[in-house]
């Protein structure tokens, strides 16, 4: 049976301004904004390529503003990522190369944590 992880909701204190960060800055596309009703409204965005997407919205968390860390998105070229998110004003970290990966880091508006990795050995194991 598979197992496979969709959707990961990020608890925001401005859905608007968040909606902008992700959709204009970071380059999500915006699923669907939908508003159930005055207490229940759903913005769904998805990286790229990406099978699993970011909700936010009102009245669908409890957990506190900037409260998630440790979100990592992969992607063929760290410099490109790295670059695409500070021309887009994203306050992204400078690039770190560890053994395991090479990293940028970034927060939303709301501190809510990111990481983007670069496998080296993934893009060598293509390229063979």
């Amino acid at each position: 049976m598979d197992w496979t992880l969709e959707l990961v909701v990020l608890p925001v204190s401005d859905v608007d301004r968040a909606k902008a960060f992700y959709a204009d800055q970071v380059g999500f596309n915006v699923d669907h904004d939908h508003r159930v009703n005055e207490n229940l409204r759903f913005v769904q965005l998805t990286p790229p390529g990406s099978a699993c997407s970011i909700a936010i919205g009102e009245g669908i968390t409890d957990a506190a503003p900037g409260s998630v860390k440790g979100l990592q998105i992969v992607v063929p070229d760290i410099q490109a990522a790295h670059d695409h998110l500070q021309s887009h004003g994203v306050d992204v970290s400078d690039i770190q190369v560890l053994d395991w990966g090479h990293f940028v880091y970034f927060d939303d508006p709301d501190g809510n944590h990111w990481a983007v990795q670069y496998i080296p050995y993934r893009q060598q194991a293509r390229n063979q």
